[in-house]
């Protein structure tokens, strides 16, 4: 299976022509997903929260309106953010309006801060990883469902719920897939493996390899071959070749990690990252999602050319 590459098109500090721009250029090349994020301020601690940010879902759609080939999701949707019923006749639109090519990311949210700003619970971990499991377990329900759909959850129910359209007949694999993100050992990999299609971690790729047997083990106990489970990582390249620059941004990203692991980052010339994805394919991985690529074609331009070719 040829490695796919897909981008978080950033939607914070942007305009919607620039995320527009860069989804048309990827579409045009070898990439294979388009991801928006789900926050409503800017999300990382050195960010203006008073600035610009685009609603993920509403992006997405837009992108969908603009682009032909890629697949399209959120990296991830906060469960709390939305009931999960309504998450999944949302994913279900999109698949339609775009002939197939809807993937639901959904995680346990973790930005405290906008759900203070805006009103919303934020539960302890534990309950916003009851609800995750039990939101994947519904919309699964619905996903797959031939007819009406009855659930009674401690958190969400539905009675009798019809649920059409469920998938665009040109959709590959004749259902929507649902991919996890996140770390969790104990309950974000074991709702992956009994409800879930795509897992979506990060990691050295040592680390990447042990969360894969993880996976294996929830899997085993929930009685689910491992092979249905999709494997991908999300990562933050850089495609650089000035060593004080390559440094320098390894030393950013890979604050608290060794020598050794910082060496690992995906940062550097065409061959290093080449040689970076080929270690984490090694391992299992299938499918990378990369972020903070800046809104700016030619990057992804320069990505596809000079490194997803490597893999064409």
């Amino acid at each position: 299976m040829r490695l796919q590459f897909g981008a978080q098109i950033p939607g914070n500090q942007t305009d919607w022509s620039l995320m527009r721009d860069v989804a048309q250029t990827m579409d045009a090349t070898r990439w294979s997903s388009a991801w928006t994020y789900d926050h409503f301020v800017p999300p990382l601690v050195f960010m203006d929260e008073t600035g610009d940010s685009l609603e993920g879902w509403m992006t997405l759609a837009a992108i969908g309106e603009a682009t032909s080939t890629l697949m399209l999701g959120t990296l991830v949707s906060g469960v709390t953010y939305r009931n999960p019923g309504l998450l999944a006749k949302m994913t279900a639109t999109l698949d339609h309006n775009t002939r197939g090519r809807a993937i639901l990311g959904v995680g346990a949210a973790w930005h405290d801060r906008e759900h203070a700003a805006y009103g919303w619970e934020f539960p302890p971990l534990k309950e916003r990883s009851d609800r995750l499991e039990e939101a994947v377990q519904l919309i699964r329900a619905l996903f797959h469902a031939e007819g009406p759909v009855d659930f009674e959850g401690e958190y969400y129910r539905l009675d009798h719920a019809p649920f059409a359209p469920r998938v665009h007949p040109d959709h590959e694999g004749g259902f929507i897939q649902i991919m996890l993100g996140g770390n969790g050992e104990r309950r974000t990999l074991r709702t992956l493996a009994r409800h879930g299609d795509i897992c979506n971690v990060r990691g050295t790729p040592e680390e990447v390899e042990r969360l894969i047997g993880v996976i294996h083990q929830h899997c085993e106990d929930a009685g689910r071959d491992p092979s249905e489970i999709v494997l991908t990582t999300v990562m933050r390249p850089a495609l650089v070749t000035e060593q004080p620059k390559i440094e320098r941004l390894r030393e950013v990203h890979g604050a608290g990690m060794s020598e050794a692991d910082k060496a690992l980052l995906p940062i550097g010339p065409p061959e290093h990252l080449i040689e970076t994805f080929e270690a984490y394919e090694a391992v299992g991985i299938t499918g990378f999602v990369f972020e903070s690529i800046p809104n700016n074609p030619r990057l992804y331009e320069q990505f596809d050319e000079q490194v997803l070719a490597a893999f064409d």
